[in-house]
C-alpha cells in the first residue's frame, strides 16, 4: 500500500544533493523510490536497513544517532513523522542543529498523526521559515529553512537519547529509553508470562541450556530467565531497544548475545526455550504478516523437543495460525487480558 504522506516527501528524496540525509522508520516498509546516491539514510530498524541496502543506498543503522554529524554540516533532511512524539521531537531538533544555515527540512505526515502540530512547533523552532503542501486533507508536507539557530526553545523529546532507569521489582532495575515499545513501564503481558514460566519450564525433560528471548525489547523477559540458569541470546529489530537490553545486561554483569535482526533472521541456533512477547496490540489483525514472521521464527529456532511460550491479548487468535506450524499449541493461562501460549513440537 502507497502511503501518501511518503509520495509528498518523495519527489524532495529524489531530488536531494548534497549532504543529504533521509530519516526512515517503520512507516516506510516497502515504500519504494529510485536510488539517491546523494542520500545517506539513518533507521531505527534492523530489516528497513537491509531492505534499502540491497535496493542500493547506503545507509546507517542506529537510534537516530546524529552525533556523527557536526553542527551546521548537513544541507538537507528528509523525514516522514515516527509514530511515537519523542522521536519526531528528537529528529526536529537535531535538524536545526546539523542544518547549514539556509539547508531545508522536509517532514511529512498525515493529519491524525499530528502533522499540523509538528510543522507549527517546527515553524516556530526554524523562525517561520517554511514552505506547506498538501496532497489531501489529510496528508501535509512543510518545507523549513534553517535560520542556522533554534528562535525558540527546543522541542521536548523526553531527553530522547539517554538511557535511564524506567522500573523496579524484587528481582531488578530496568534501564530503557524513548523510542522503545513500552519503553517507561514493566509490560503487564511480559510480568504474567514470567509469573507462569515454571509452568512452562516443567514440560521440559531437562532444564534448557540455552533461551532466545524474541523481540527482546529492553530485556525484560531476559533478565527474567537469568535464574534458570540458561544462556541467554536476545534479538530484536529497533536500535533503541538493543541499546537498553546491551545496557541492562552490563549492569546485571550478565554474559549474553544481544543481536539485531528481523524476527531473529540471521540466527542458525535452535533453542529448548523461546520466549516472546509480539508488538501485537488492540486493533491488529492476526492476518497481517507479522504474526506469520513471529511464528516462523519460533518453529525455525525451536529445538524438536522445546517449548515456546508467547504471552498476546486475550483477543487475539494466535492458536489458529500456529496449527500448521506446530503438533502442540496449549493455552497455559489467562488472566482476563492476556493469554500464555505454549507451542512445541514444530512441523
Amino acid at each position: 500500500m502507497t502511503d501518501t504522506a511518503f509520495s509528498l516527501l518523495k519527489p524532495e528524496l529524489d531530488s536531494a544533493s548534497g549532504v543529504a540525509l533521509w530519516v526512515a522508520d517503520e512507516n516506510l516498509l516497502n515504500q519504494t523510490s529510485r536510488v539517491n546516491a546523494e542520500v545517506t539514510v539513518i533507521s531505527n530498524r534492523f530489516d528497513l536497513c537491509q531492505q534499502l541496502e540491497s535496493a542500493g543506498w547506503h545507509s546507517q543503522f542506529s537510534d537516530f544517532d546524529f552525533t556523527v554529524y557536526a553542527d551546521h554540516s548537513v544541507d538537507k533532511i528528509l523525514y516522514r513523522v515516527s509514530k511515537e512524539k519523542p522521536v519526531v521531537h528528537h529528529v526536529i531538533n537535531q535538524a536545526i542543529r546539523i542544518l547549514k544555515p539556509g539547508g531545508k527540512l522536509c517532514i511529512s505526515g498525515l493529519k491524525n498523526e499530528g502533522i499540523k502540530t509538528y510543522l507549527d512547533k517546527a515553524k516556530k523552532l526554524f523562525a517561520g521559515q517554511i514552505e506547506q503542501s498538501k496532497s489531501d486533507k489529510n496528508t501535509w508536507m512543510g518545507i523549513l529553512q534553517s535560520p542556522g539557530t533554534p528562535d525558540t526553545e527546543l522541542l521536548e523529546d523526553h531527553d530522547y537519547a539517554t538511557l535511564r532507569e524506567v522500573a523496579t521489582d524484587e528481582n531488578f532495575s530496568y534501564i530503557s529509553k524513548p523510542g522503545v515499545y513500552g519503553w517507561n513501564k514493566i509490560d503487564k503481558g511480559s510480568a504474567f508470562l514470567i509469573s507462569e514460566l515454571p509452568r512452562f519450564i516443567e514440560r521440559l525433560k531437562q532444564p534448557p541450556e540455552t533461551a532466545l528471548d524474541l523481540g527482546c525489547g529492553y530485556g525484560y523477559l531476559s533478565l527474567n530467565c537469568l535464574p534458570i540458569g540458561c544462556r541467554i541470546t536476545a534479538t530484536d529489530n529497533n536500535a533503541g531497544a538493543l541499546k537498553a537490553c546491551k545496557e541492562n545486561f552490563r549492569l546485571q554483569g550478565v554474559d549474553a548475545e544481544v543481536v539485531a535482526a528481523d524476527c531473529a533472521d540471521g540466527i542458525t541456533a535452535r533453542f529448548p526455550l523461546i520466549v516472546c512477547n509480539p508488538p501485537f496490540h488492540q486493533g491488529f489483525g492476526v492476518e497481517g504478516d507479522m504474526t506469520d514472521r513471529f511464528l516462523d521464527a519460533a518453529r525455525k529456532h525451536l529445538q524438536a523437543d522445546g517449548i515456546a511460550c508467547f504471552v498476546i491479548n486475550l483477543h487475539i487468535p494466535l492458536e489458529r495460525k500456529a496449527r500448521k506450524r506446530f503438533a502442540t499449541i496449549e493455552t497455559i493461562a489467562d488472566n482476563g487480558s492476556f493469554k500464555l501460549v505454549l507451542l512445541a513440537q514444530p512441523k
